[in-house]
């Protein structure tokens, strides 16, 4: 369809001087309009890839895709529990653990907490605890020895470290409904969990075995954790599994605390492809008028063609490459700048972070304490691609009007 012809002549008009200031200007600005739209997408879309690769890291990996847990009294047969929920071949395993809310104290400093008491051994085979924390520190954490490992968040509020004391003061639960006053228990800092998020700032270790004996549920639990082999479809399979129990409890999920993060990431995704048709269509309407002031300013040139035998579809097509050029220039560029922040993203802003001392992103607000990327060329391929099929659709009106010229009344004007 595109001879070769066409392609010369177009690419020759591009590239040429224009005789109106003004063409240039405006073909100039629709190209670097696209190249900012196409810059400006990718980033936002390698953002947002960013933030789900961190989501599923950071939180899917540490917190329990779904819970059972006991319903006004502790779970006794937390065994018979993870015995039934590991026939099912969607549930990976599962662990029992204890759920205390306490205040900790460290000389005045006071921060509400969540303690979770939890066996290593089996909480490896559910979450990527582990991973987050000093090895030592894990491999070392057992029950009776007073031990508790601290999100990083909670140790700076209470400015605590590691081989510092501090106090827990777990409310006391019985039958009366006479106000009591709290247990106060003192226990060692052996390890901080360093996530970079929100759980930092509210969460603290404790072996099972210490969790029991200070909630007084001797060998019972609070319920049992589980890893499911699909994440996204957790509700249904923690609904599943519950079903077949035969012992009565809650059902939870990971989408019930965490899955707002997840609903959001995708809407703001979607959003970023509906705000790249608009911002680069915007654009493409700077292609329509460029065209349509360069056809104004090569009547001349086109008569001259058309009396030269030039049939109606080689003019249309010398306009169509003219645009074509602006959408595929800009394209380029704005990818190759795109690419290139995306690929530092996280760097940059850092550094401008530094530079205005400001944190924009704050721990115990977000899920992450900063601006994740990760570049997906797919994102790169498609927002490129897109630009320039909107540009070629910008040059058709132009190219039509540009055929219809008639060379006679146009040198006669001359």
């Amino acid at each position: 369809m595109f001879s070769s012809l066409s392609l010369l002549i177009g690419g020759r008009f591009s590239r040429a001087k224009q005789r109106d200031k003004m063409v240039s200007f405006i073909s100039l600005s629709s190209t670097i309009g696209i190249a900012v739209g196409v810059a400006v997408i990718i980033i936002g879309l390698s953002a947002m890839n960013g933030f789900e690769r961190e989501l599923e890291s950071r939180v899917l990996s540490v917190i329990p895709h779904g819970e059972f847990e006991g319903v006004n009294e502790p779970v006794t047969r937390w065994e018979h529990v993870i015995e039934q929920s590991v026939k099912n071949d969607k549930v990976v395993a599962a662990a029992p653990y204890v759920k205390i809310t306490a205040l900790a104290e460290k000389g005045k400093e006071l921060k509400a907490i969540e303690v979770r008491g939890v066996d290593p051994q089996l909480e490896q085979q559910v979450s990527s605890l582990s991973k987050f924390i000093d090895k030592q520190a894990w491999s070392e954490f057992k029950a009776g020895q007073q031990q508790i490992i601290l999100g990083s968040g909670v140790a700076n509020v209470l400015g605590a470290k590691v081989g510092d004391y501090l106090t827990l003061m777990i409310p006391t639960v019985n039958g009366s409904v006479k106000v009591q006053a709290p247990k106060r228990v003192r226990v060692k800092v052996v390890g901080l969990l360093t996530l970079n998020g929100q759980i930092d700032h509210s969460l603290a270790l404790i072996p099972i075995g210490d969790a029991q004996a200070y909630a007084n549920l001797g060998e019972a639990v609070t319920g049992v954790s589980l890893k499911v082999t699909d994440v996204l479809n957790a509700n249904s399979i923690v609904r599943e599994v519950g079903n077949q129990l035969d012992v009565y409890v809650y059902l939870r999920s990971w989408q019930q605390k965490f899955g707002f993060l997840y609903r959001d990431i995708q809407l703001v995704r979607t959003i970023m492809y509906l705000v790249m048709v608009l911002v680069i269509g915007v654009a493409c309407f700077n292609i329509v008028s460029t065209l349509m002031m360069a056809v104004k300013d090569r009547a001349s040139e086109i008569a001259i063609l058309r009396t030269m035998g030039a049939s109606d579809g080689l003019v249309k097509r010398i306009f169509v490459w003219q645009g074509v050029f602006s959408g595929v220039l800009g394209s380029l560029v704005g990818s190759a700048i795109g690419v290139l922040v995306a690929l530092n993203l996280t760097t940059l802003i850092k550094g401008l972070e530094k530079l205005v001392d400001h944190q924009f992103l704050s721990g115990d607000i977000y899920f992450v304490d900063f601006l994740p990327s990760q570049l997906d060329m797919t994102d790169v391929v498609v927002v490129s691609g897109t630009a320039i099929v909107l540009s070629l659709l910008a040059t058709w009106y132009p190219a039509s009007r540009a055929a219809k010229l008639n060379p006679a009344s146009v040198l006669s004007s001359k």
